[in-house]
C-alpha cells in the first residue's frame, strides 16, 4: 500500500495550483485519469460519498464518518465539522493512512458568514449593494478557509414569492434579475475573480436546483409544478447567473419538478444544466435527498440511486445510497462503469482545482485560524452592511432618535443574543452578539437612560415557542402571567420619553423546516403593542423577521417601523446606528409585503388578467379582486424610506424607437430634497405591452445605487438594449418581439415615472 501512496503523491505533488498557473485541461484530465486507473470500484464510489462531521446539525441525525471508512477510501468529503485541528487530523488520515492518499473535501453551510455573521441572505438582498454582498461573501470565505473549510453550500438562488416558506430567509427574494445579480456577487466573493481558489477563497455551491422557492403551500420539501415558460422566464435565471459566474458546484433540491424529484431528474441535471448551460462542475444531493425519493414513490433505494447517477448527480450527501447499492447495480447492468467514472472524475477535478492535491493542508492554517476569524475589522464591516440592510417602512417624524432623555425598550426580542444572527449561522458563537439592549445602550451614550421590560413571551403557545427556538436559545418563557408582563411594560413605558418595541419573529421561526401558515406578528405580541399604544408615547417598532410580515394593524397605529430582519453578529450596534441617525437607512425590500396571508402569492411582476382591477380601486364586481381586502400590497417590492426625501423628475428618452441593433437611453433627475445625506436605489422596470404570450405588468431590468448630499441632484441614465427585452416564448426560444414597451423608473416598483418607446423589426 505504501508504494501506491508514494506513487500517487509523486504523480500529483507537482500539480500547480490552478489559481496561479495556466494548466491545460488536457494535462489535468491525464493526471486525474492516471489516478483513477489505480482506484478500485469501492474507492471510486467513496469519492461520491459525503458524510456529516457531527459538530453542526443541519438535518435528521445520521451515522458519522468512521475513521475506518476514511482509511479505506470510502469517504470523499465531510461537511459541517468545525475546527482547523480536527480537519487537519482527518485530512492526515486520508492522506497518510488510506491506500491512495486522496484528500478529502471539507464543506459547511457558510450561508451568510462564518464566525463573523452578516445579515441573513434576504436582508443582504435588501441592501441592493452588490459590492457589499460580494465583500460579505469574501470575508466569510476568508474566515472559513482559515478554519479548514474549502467548500460552502451557498449561495441560494431560489426565487420565492411565498413568504410562508421558511427558507425565504436564505433566498434573494422574489425577483429573478435581482436574485441573479446577488448570486453572481456571492460566487465572486467566495471563489474570487482573478485569484480563483486562492488560500482565502472557497468553492461555492448554487442551490437549491431547482425551483425550491416555489414549493406548494409555502411548505418545505413540497412538490413544484409549473410550466416551462414560467420556469425559464421567472425562476431559472439566478441559477444560470451562478453558472455563468463560474460556480464550482450545484446542489439538487428536495422538491419534485413536474412529477420527477430533482435528485433523479435527468432533464434538470443533464439536459438543462450540462447540455444547455454548459456547466462543468459537480452536482451534490441535498441532505439524504436521493434516499427520500423512495418516499416520493419512485422505487426502492437501489432503483433511485441508479436513477440519480444516470440523471447526473455526482455526490451523495449523507445517504450513502451510492456506496451501498451501486456495486450490485453495476453487476446487474443497471449502470455502467463509465457513469461511475464520470461522477468520480468530477469530484477529483474539484479537489484538483481547489489545490488539494498540491497541498492537502492548504486550508488548515492554525495561525490564520487564530488571527483572521472574528476580527475587529470583519466585525466593523458586518456592522456597516447590517445597517444598510435595514428597511425603514414608516416614519412620521419619530426617527432619528435624540441621544438624550429616557428610552424604554420593550418586547421579547430585546434581550436575546442567540436571536440576533438569524438562521443558518452554524459557525457563530451564540453567546458573542450583543443584545438589542446592549447595542442601543452603547450607541446612545451616557445621556440616555435605558429602561427595559419583556412585556410578553414570544408566543402564547408554549409548544409553538419550543418549535420556534433552538435548543441553546436564550428566549426562555417567562412564567409570569400575561397581565403581569404587560403591567410591568406599562410602568416602564410611562416613565419614558419614547418606546422602542422589539417584536416579530425569533430566528428559528424562519429557515429550513420553519414555515408559517400565518405571517403576522404572534398575537400575544400584538396585544402587548395594543396596550402600550394607550400610553400615547412616541413609539418605534423594531421588527425582527426572516420573511415578509403582515403589518396592517402596526402600520395603521405605529408612527415608525424599522425592519431589521436578522442582521448578524453586529446587528445590535447597527440598529442603534440607524435609530439615532448615525447611519441613514437605505435598504429596499427584495420582497413584497402583503396585507394578509390570504393574498399570498403576491409579487410585483405579476401578469394581468382579462378583468384587471384599475389601480387605486379596492373592489369592483366581476373584476379580479377580493371582497375583504385590496389587491395591492402593504409595502411594494423595492420600497424603503430614508430620513431624507428623494424627488424624481420627468423621465426622458433620447429616442422613441429602436431596432434590434440599437439602444435607447432613459434618464431621470433625482434630487435629495431633505436635510440628510443619503443613498437611494434608482430602479428601472420595463413592460412588454403586447406579446405572443402574456407578459408581466413590469419587470426589474436594472438599478443604480446613488449617494446624494442634502440638496444635491444628479441625472441617472440607463441604457436599454434589445437583450433586455428578450423572453422565452411558447417554443422556449429566447427572443424579443417588435412592439410597444414601457420604461418605468422610480424608488420602488409602485412609485415610478413612465415613458414609452417602440422596438421595430
Amino acid at each position: 500500500m505504501k508504494k501506491i501512496v508514494i506513487l500517487v503523491i509523486l504523480l500529483l505533488s507537482y500539480l500547480p495550483n490552478i489559481a496561479t498557473s495556466k494548466v491545460s485541461d488536457a494535462k489535468m484530465i491525464r493526471q486525474i485519469d492516471s489516478l483513477m486507473s489505480l482506484m478500485t470500484l469501492e474507492e471510486k464510489l467513496g469519492q461520491l460519498n459525503l458524510l456529516p462531521g457531527g459538530d453542526l446539525e443541519t438535518g435528521q441525525k445520521k451515522s458519522l464518518p468512521s475513521i475506518a471508512k476514511i482509511r479505506n477510501g470510502l469517504v470523499g468529503g465531510i461537511f459541517n465539522i468545525k475546527g482547523v485541528d480536527k480537519i487537519r487530523e482527518l485530512q492526515r488520515i486520508a492522506i497518510e493512512e488510506s491506500r491512495l492518499g486522496i484528500p478529502l473535501i471539507f464543506g459547511m453551510d457558510v450561508i451568510h458568514g462564518y464566525e463573523t455573521v452578516f445579515p441573513i441572505p434576504l436582508a443582504l438582498a435588501a441592501t441592493w449593494n452588490m459590492e457589499a454582498i460580494e465583500r460579505s461573501a469574501q470575508i466569510a470565505a476568508s474566515e472559513a478557509s482559515a478554519d479548514g473549510i474549502c467548500w460552502t453550500f451557498s449561495p441560494v438562488g431560489d426565487v420565492c414569492r411565498d413568504p410562508r416558506w421558511g427558507r425565504i430567509a436564505e433566498s434573494p427574494g422574489e425577483d429573478p434579475y435581482l436574485g441573479g445579480e446577488i448570486v453572481k456577487a456571492m460566487v465572486y466573493g467566495y471563489q474570487g475573480r482573478d485569484d480563483l481558489y486562492a488560500s482565502n477563497r472557497i468553492m461555492a455551491c448554487i442551490k437549491h436546483f431547482a425551483l425550491y422557492g416555489a414549493s406548494e403551500a409555502g411548505r418545505d420539501y413540497n412538490p413544484v409544478d409549473m410550466s416551462f415558460q414560467r420556469m425559464y422566464n421567472d425562476y431559472l435565471y439566478p441559477y444560470k447567473a451562478a453558472i455563468d459566474a463560474g460556480v464550482g458546484s450545484v446542489m439538487a433540491s428536495f422538491n419534485e419538478i413536474n412529477g420527477i424529484p430533482s435528485s433523479i431528474n435527468k432533464w434538470l441535471l443533464t439536459d438543462l444544466l450540462r447540455t444547455q448551460w454548459k456547466f462543468d462542475g459537480f452536482v451534490v444531493s441535498d441532505y439524504t435527498s436521493i434516499n427520500e425519493t423512495v418516499d416520493h414513490g419512485i422505487g426502492d433505494l437501489q432503483t433511485v440511486a441508479t436513477l440519480a447517477l444516470k440523471a447526473g448527480l455526482d455526490m451523495d450527501m449523507v445517504g450513502e445510497s451510492y456506496l451501498n447499492t451501486l456495486p450490485s447495480s453495476l453487476a446487474a447492468g443497471k449502470v455502467v462503469m463509465e457513469q461511475i467514472n464520470t461522477a468520480c472524475r468530477r469530484i477529483l477535478k474539484a479537489k484538483y482545482l481547489l489545490g488539494l492535491f498540491e497541498n492537502p493542508y492548504k486550508f488548515c492554517n492554525s495561525e490564520r485560524a487564530r488571527n483572521e476569524i472574528y476580527t475587529q475589522s470583519n466585525r466593523e464591516e458586518a456592522r456597516k452592511i447590517a445597517a444598510e440592510s435595514f428597511v425603514l417602512l414608516k416614519n412620521e417624524g419619530v426617527l432619528p432618535l435624540r441621544k438624550q432623555g429616557k428610552i424604554a425598550i420593550i418586547g421579547p426580542l430585546a434581550d436575546t443574543r442567540v436571536n440576533m444572527v438569524g438562521t443558518w449561522s452554524l459557525a457563530a458563537d451564540p453567546s458573542a452578539p450583543a443584545t438589542l439592549l446592549e447595542g442601543i445602550r452603547s450607541v446612545a451614550g451616557d445621556n440616555v437612560e435605558i429602561l427595559y421590560a419583556k412585556g410578553a413571551n414570544l408566543t402564547r403557545d408554549a409548544v409553538l415557542q419550543a418549535r420556534a427556538t433552538a435548543p441553546n436559545s436564550d428566549l426562555l418563557r417567562d412564567p409570569r402571567s400575561e397581565k403581569k408582563l404587560i403591567d410591568e411594560a406599562l410602568r416602564v413605558a410611562r416613565k419614558s420619553d419614547v418606546i422602542i418595541m422589539a417584536l416579530g419573529e425569533s430566528a428559528d421561526m424562519s429557515g429550513e423546516s420553519c414555515c408559517r401558515a400565518d405571517i403576522a406578528i404572534p398575537e400575544v405580541q400584538r396585544e402587548l403593542l395594543s396596550a402600550l399604544l394607550e400610553t400615547k408615547k412616541p413609539m418605534v417598532l423594531v421588527l425582527f423577521a426572516g420573511r415578509a410580515i403582515s403589518l396592517v394593524e402596526e402600520d395603521a397605529n405605529i408612527p415608525a417601523i424599522l425592519n431589521v430582519w436578522f442582521g448578524g453578529s453586529e446587528a445590535a450596534y447597527a440598529i442603534g446606528d440607524v435609530l439615532f441617525g448615525d447611519i441613514i437607512p437605505c435598504g429596499k425590500l427584495p420582497v413584497t409585503f402583503p396585507r394578509t396571508s390570504g393574498q399570498i402569492p403576491l409579487y410585483y411582476n405579476h401578469k394581468n388578467t382579462g378583468r384587471p382591477l384599475d389601480d387605486g380601486n379596492w373592489f369592483e364586481k366581476y373584476r379580479s379582486n377580493y371582497l375583504d381586502v385590496p389587491n395591492d400590497p402593504l409595502y411594494p417590492f423595492g420600497y424603503g424610506l430614508s430620513y431624507t426625501r428623494f424627488e424624481y423628475g420627468d423621465l426622458r428618452l433620447n429616442r422613441k424607437s429602436i431596432d434590434k441593433t440599437e439602444t435607447i437611453t432613459a434618464g431621470i433627475t433625482v434630487q435629495n430634497k431633505g436635510l440628510y445625506d443619503g443613498y437611494e436605489v434608482v430602479q428601472l422596470y420595463l413592460r412588454d405591452m403586447v406579446g405572443s404570450i402574456t407578459r408581466p405588468v413590469k419587470e426589474l431590468k436594472g438599478f443604480q445605487r446613488i449617494f446624494l448630499k442634502a440638496g444635491e441632484s444628479t441625472y441617472v441614465r440607463f441604457e436599454i438594449t434589445p437583450e433586455m427585452l428578450k423572453f422565452y416564448n411558447d417554443d422556449l426560444e429566447y427572443i424579443c418581439e417588435p412592439g410597444e414597451f414601457q420604461i418605468m423608473i422610480g424608488g420602488n416598483s409602485r412609485d415610478v415615472m413612465t415613458a414609452s418607446f417602440y422596438l421595430t423589426n
